[in-house]
């Protein structure tokens, strides 16, 4: 089977075959290329008058133009995306980690039944920590135990992935449209 002018297929080898060229963004001549161009167009770039753009498919995912119930519209020949995101406070969700305990001394070295937090009890026995009671606590736990998530430092924002080389076909059969 002859491959379609303008396909697009993934190769696990180091070189464009015959007739294909990396899908990297290249600037390509009209004149030179006029089947291309024709399949193509200006939709990745170029002047449209003596030039066009291949696909820059490096460091890219492929996405089917469209739009999905409740997902975003994109056009073909969008490019969208981003390495890395830095998340500030403000992107989290509003949250709080409740913990109540007492400033008593604690009774217990482990947790069991209606066991809550304690002052530390230190013995020869080692640290107790908890107290059984069936009476509620009331000292909430001190507003500098958790800090503000998010921060200034970007973290990397990609799925697992494995590097394959894109090419596009120059040269083939012209698709048709129905």
């Amino acid at each position: 089977m002859e491959q379609f002018i303008g396909e697009i297929r993934a190769f696990p080898f180091s070189f464009p075959p015959k007739n294909w060229a990396y899908c990297n963004g290249q600037i390509m001549t009209i004149a030179s290329n006029t089947a291309l161009f024709s399949v193509l167009g200006t939709t990745y770039g170029g002047d449209g008058t003596t030039t066009f753009a291949l696909p820059n498919l490096q460091n890219r995912v492929v996405l089917a133009p469209g739009q999905g119930p409740g997902l975003s519209k994109w056009d073909l020949g969008e490019m969208v995306g981003t390495d890395s995101v830095t998340l500030m406070p403000t992107d989290m969700p509003l949250h709080n980690h409740l913990i109540t305990g007492m400033n008593n001394a604690g009774t217990e070295p482990t947790p069991k039944g209606d066991a809550y937090l304690s002052r530390d009890v230190r013995g020869g026995s080692g640290v107790i920590q908890y107290m059984q009671t069936g009476a509620a606590p009331s000292t909430p736990m001190a507003s500098n135990s958790i800090s503000v998530n998010g921060g200034t430092q970007p973290h990397e924002n990609r799925q697992p992935f494995l590097v394959l080389r894109y090419c596009i076909a120059t040269y083939g059969d012209f698709p048709p449209r129905n």
